[in-house]
């Protein structure tokens, strides 16, 4: 399968000089995805969730149920009400904006490594008072030891050069008792690495989930759609690697999955 002339580019880059310019890359695709028209005014870049543990939404969310859910996946099994919550690699903001507005933490932090993504979300979202966003590397927090009760993490950790630094950095800004909810895609042995991880940094896990079907469902709805905004907002020359990247039909990330290549996984873990 095509991944498209610049996703190629970029993967090859990523191959051969991994910790030098891998962040470095990330970021300059992010800042690229953070201002590109195929995306418009979308809160959301994430593959979505179906399962039948579906939340209410209100009439404006309905448009983006599949990518809400995936959210709602991964913390519905915390209490938010009041609590200081840190979401690391907020993307377009559209899942912290609903996580501040249906679960009234006293306080949402939502970081990313790009600041184009961050100048737009606080555009569209600045209003909502429980809510900022702030510019920051995952692996790198400026935060204080033990100073989130809950943090979580969303289809951004693949982007990460150093999964072990970055765990590290959650664990010492969470509080004593204090949650980590994380999903994101692996390769069956990256993931039983990363599992370890969370042993050795000393997380207990309260729960853990191969998620691939229902992600995989998600995709196949919202796929045509996906398609359909990247053909009108995007060039030719970088259209395939948009495509890619939002995982549609015929692309090798969605063939990965099909295969059992890669798998979506979900994590509850308590410090």
């Amino acid at each position: 399968m095509r991944l498209g002339l610049p996703a190629r580019i970029f993967a090859t880059l990523l191959k051969v000089f991994p910790s030098k310019i891998g962040d470095r890359m990330w970021r300059w695709w992010y800042q690229r995805l953070a201002k590109a028209k195929a995306w418009g005014e979308f809160g959301f870049m994430n593959y979505g969730f179906i399962d039948d543990n579906q939340p209410v939404l209100d009439s404006e969310d309905e448009s983006d149920r599949l990518f809400i859910q995936l959210y709602h996946m991964n913390i519905r099994d915390i209490e938010l009400n009041g609590k200081e919550v840190l979401e690391i690699g907020s993307g377009r903001g559209g899942g912290a904006n609903w996580i501040a507005r249906t679960y009234s933490p006293q306080s949402l932090t939502a970081l990313d490594y790009s600041g184009a993504a961050v100048k737009l979300c606080n555009q569209m979202y600045g209003r909502q008072e429980n809510l900022q966003f702030v510019e920051g590397n995952a692996m790198s927090l400026s935060f204080e030891d033990e100073s989130y009760d809950i943090i979580y993490n969303v289809e951004s950790s693949h982007c990460y050069s150093n999964m072990s630094q970055f765990i590290l950095e959650v664990y010492r800004v969470l509080k004593a008792g204090g949650h980590f909810a994380w999903t994101d895609f692996r390769d069956k042995k990256t993931m039983e690495y990363i599992h370890q991880l969370f042993l050795s940094t000393g997380f207990e896990i309260e729960s853990q989930s191969d998620i691939t079907e229902e992600v995989i469902a998600a995709l196949d709805q919202i796929s045509d759609d996906k398609q359909s905004k990247i053909k009108n907002g995007t060039n030719v020359i970088i259209r395939r690697s948009f495509e890619t990247f939002a995982g549609v039909r015929n692309t090798p990330v969605y063939d990965a999955f099909i295969k059992g290549d890669l798998g979506y996984y979900r994590y509850l873990l308590r410090k």
